[in-house]
């Protein structure tokens, strides 16, 4: 399973889960990232999350499809 590492930006907590798709390249806007979590495809932490605008923090794990998303936080 491909996994892709993402660390947020320093000073922040959080990224909106439609924003971190775009941002490591699954999608190409952050609308298009709105489409894919409203269908169903993306779960947080093994579990499937609907909220397109979902607050993720650093330890968290993102899966869409094969693809893992590990977010860590700024060094």
């Amino acid at each position: 399973m491909p996994s892709v590492d993402f660390e947020l930006d320093p000073g922040r907590d959080f990224v909106e889960l439609n924003q971190l798709l775009k941002l490591v390249g699954l999608c190409d806007s952050g609308g298009a990232g709105k489409a894919i979590v409203a269908s169903g495809a993306v779960c947080v932490d093994g579990a499937v999350e609907l909220r397109k605008t979902c607050k993720i923090h650093a330890g968290q794990l993102v899966q869409l499809g094969d693809v893992e998303i590990r977010v860590g936080a700024a060094a």
